[in-house]
């Protein structure tokens, strides 16, 4: 049994993992989705305006003391891929897999902002004109979505070399929106990394709602059909 971290990207809460979580469940495997701190509905401005990338990472780490995880799978969408790094960095060992899901994997001193492309930075400071701590979503998509933290974006991430220690690292490349995603070069670098495993998958950014049941089997290790992973031999298992 399994005990798996999901953590949303920008804007979204749990709410984003509804459809994926159900298929991890009945095959046996305990799951918790994180809504993070200052995306919660009861969140009042001052806790979205305080919080960061430390705010987020902090959110993970007491899921792991009030529930004594160990062992456990962190996934991360999006922007959550730097909360989960963040957050691995500092677990203390307690984390045995990492599952990039077209997420950001930051390396020392990077953020959100210099990861992303030009489009997403243009988004940020439009999204934060209004009271300038507050990203609010783009036009259109769920309307769950909730205002953003803009501090968590822009802090830099601090890494002391633990991140890179977790035995399984995975990224997953979502191949749908190549005119737009911001990834493609992450995509390739990992690919060089003999400690990373790379999954192509044919959908769109946010794939836990175009093709739940193909996320939930990569998460639970099956084959995919048409799944281009590349560094498998290499990867430490």
């Amino acid at each position: 049994m399994a005990t798996f971290i999901l953590v949303p990207g920008a804007w979204h809460g749990s709410w984003a993992f509804e459809a994926v979580v159900p298929p991890l469940e009945r095959a046996g495997h305990v799951v918790h989705a994180l809504t993070l701190t200052g995306l919660r509905p009861d969140d009042d401005e001052a806790a979205v305006a305080a919080a960061n990338l430390d705010t987020h990472a902090g959110d993970v780490l007491r899921l792991l003391d009030r529930a004594h995880i160990t062992g456990a799978t962190l996934v991360g969408h999006s922007y959550g891929g730097m909360v989960i790094a963040a957050a691995a960095d500092r677990a203390g060992g307690r984390i045995s897999r990492l599952v990039h899901l077209d997420a950001y994997v930051p390396r020392d001193g990077e953020s959100c902002w210099s990861s992303t492309s030009e489009a997403y930075r243009q988004a940020f400071v439009t999204g934060a004109a209004a009271d300038g701590y507050a990203v609010r979503p783009p036009d259109g998509g769920d309307p769950r979505r909730r205002p953003h933290p803009l501090a968590s974006l822009l802090q830099t991430i601090r890494l002391t070399g633990a991140f890179a220690q977790v035995p399984r690292r995975e990224f997953v490349y979502c191949s749908g929106w190549e005119d737009r995603t911001p990834f493609a070069g992450l995509r390739t670098r990992l690919q060089a990394d003999p400690g990373w495993r790379v999954h192509d998958l044919p959908t769109a950014h946010n794939a836990m709602r175009e093709a739940p049941e193909a996320v939930a089997a990569l998460l639970l290790g099956e084959d995919l059909a048409g799944d281009r992973s590349s560094g498998g031999e290499r990867h430490r298992r």
